[in-house]
């Protein structure tokens, strides 16, 4: 799995927490709960929901592709917007193409 693509989902999984919590907040408030307990509980149940669907997804063939990791965060936040297969095969391409260009300036630059 490429390294953009895994940073990609760990900072969605990041987001994912900090939704969680911030919104609860208030709940925990009016039920006597610690801020910091409530915010912790319901920023790991949001993780363990992502990390569950993409754990099924990749149970199915092995692989995570861009629509399956769209598809199990946007069941968690409609409002986020999908990034397309083309879109991270494009990303992808351009990070092969930044790291040839960035060892063959390297390479370069010692002789």
């Amino acid at each position: 799995m490429n390294k953009d693509i895994v940073s990609n989902i760990l900072m969605r999984i990041l987001a994912t927490f900090a939704a969680s919590g911030l919104g609860v907040i208030g709940a925990g408030t009016i039920a006597g709960v610690p801020i910091w307990k409530s915010v912790f509980m319901a920023g790991i149940a949001g993780v363990a929901t992502v990390v569950e669907g993409l754990s099924r997804a990749f149970l199915d063939d092995g692989k995570l592709t861009a629509s399956e990791i769209n598809a199990v965060f946007s069941r968690f936040d409609k409002k986020g917007g999908p990034v397309s297969d083309e879109e991270m095969a494009a990303e992808e391409t351009e990070s092969v193409k930044n790291n040839k260009s960035a060892s063959s300036k390297s390479s370069t630059a010692g002789e």
